[in-house]
């Protein structure tokens, strides 16, 4: 049996608008969700943003743990008063629609970007 091959994910850090954004491209699945967990951790616990915004724009594939990473995110941005704003394409958004987590994301007009501010529930 071959070893599964992980196509690895990219990672950026941007400022776009005055905003800090991390830019996601690749599939989040149990074997890449680590690296992005703990991205996302250290930039929560390092620095003091008012918004964290996470482009998945270019993420054609999210897993539950993918899903469970970006809720721990959230938790770390509410006490860390930042708020966090995730940018989905209709694959993703369409799974956190089925799974029942978008209504922890407030969903903006164009109803492709999600976003949660400190005090939303």
């Amino acid at each position: 049996m071959k070893p599964r091959m992980v196509e690895p994910l990219s990672i950026d850090m941007s400022t776009e608008e005055g905003e800090a954004v991390l830019t996601v491209n690749g599939r989040i699945t149990i074997d890449s969700s680590p690296v992005l967990r703990d991205r996302l951790l250290a930039i929560l616990r390092q620095e003091s943003l008012p918004t964290l915004a996470i482009d998945l724009s270019a993420v054609p594939y999210i897993d539950g743990s993918g899903l469970a990473t970006l809720v721990e995110a959230l938790k770390f941005a509410r006490a860390a008063n930042t708020g966090l704003r995730l940018r989905l394409q209709e694959r993703p958004l369409y799974l956190f629609q089925v799974t029942g987590l978008l209504q922890l994301f407030d969903l903006s007009g164009d109803g492709t970007t999600g976003a949660v501010s400190q005090g939303d529930t």
